[in-house]
């Protein structure tokens, strides 16, 4: 008999009268939450004000739920929202895209530093180490919602979705069928990626090759992706058509910006760790451990 794990957990966290509270949201949330703590330390380690903890947050909410709904939208299912413009709306009906959300994180850090003074690059090095813990809650909270499921598998960890059809108002055999359970694979690589960029960031801090952290992190990040999609079960039945799915497609140019940065980080002799307003006392700031020669 093969080893296999059922998954029978209710994406529903609680119901108060009329108000659902879902799992995914707030694992979307908490991602979030503790993004905000970690980059305030790394701003106070670097003498940058805490404040701007706050301001970027807003940008990065903002772009983040815009960028994953319209990718959604245009990536995945545009015949139909362009004929029902009013269902874009409905994002609590789900469909969110993270290739989307990470074109609007890239245009939202982009309007933080241009009305900011904020080197480009410099934000761009530190956000994805916080947005690769929302990354992995987000992976969690898909997992909660029984969706984006992997292909059928005699892995011992297999997942059994028992509760697949009932939550996506679906028929079919999954609830009895075997499935990578991709949500956990790609929710452990970013997990991975935070210990390795906060890793080199605390080694560098503020001299950080300018695009170092952002380039390994895009490279990665959509390299990983890319492969994962071959465990993964379509999203869209006209993906069934393509030679590679829609994620994939997404992920290749996304993997050559990655590797064009990552192989220029630091080689601006004029800004090769970028800048931001070094506006925090040092009275105030981390204070910074002393470094062996």
């Amino acid at each position: 008999m093969l080893a296999y794990i059922t998954w029978d957990v209710s994406p529903i966290l609680a119901q108060l009268g009329p108000l659902t509270l879902r799992w995914y949201g707030l694992l979307f949330a908490l991602g979030f939450i503790i993004g905000s703590f970690i980059l305030t330390h790394i701003y106070k380690s670097e003498r940058v004000s805490p404040r701007w903890v706050d301001v970027i947050t807003i940008y990065m909410l903002i772009g983040t739920v815009l960028g994953a709904r319209l990718g959604h939208v245009f990536f995945y299912d545009a015949d139909y929202y362009l004929a029902h413009p009013g269902e874009i709306l409905k994002i609590w009906e789900g469909g969110l895209a993270s290739h989307g959300a990470t074109i609007g994180i890239l245009l939202a850090v982009w309007l933080f530093a241009r009305n900011n003074k904020f080197d480009y690059l410099w934000v761009l090095d530190r956000i994805v180490i916080v947005v690769a813990t929302g990354g992995m809650c987000i992976r969690l909270g898909n997992l909660m919602n029984s969706e984006i499921i992997g292909r059928e598998t005699d892995v011992p960890w297999a997942f059994k979705f028992a509760r697949y059809n009932e939550i996506h108002h679906q028929a079919g055999n999954i609830p009895n069928e075997l499935r990578h359970p991709t949500q956990i694979y790609e929710a452990l690589f970013c997990l991975f990626l935070f210990g390795l960029l906060y890793w080199l960031w605390n080694r560098y801090k503020e001299q950080t090759p300018r695009g170092l952290l952002f380039g390994l992190f895009v490279t990665l990040l959509f390299t990983f992706r890319f492969l994962v999609e071959f465990l993964k079960e379509n999203q869209e039945t006209f993906e069934d058509r393509l030679p590679l799915n829609m994620g994939q497609i997404l992920s290749i140019p996304l993997i050559l910006v990655g590797l064009w940065v990552l192989l220029r980080a630091g080689k601006n002799h004029n800004n090769r760790y970028g800048f931001a307003p070094r506006d925090l006392g040092s009275e105030e700031a981390v204070p910074a451990k002393v470094r062996k020669a």
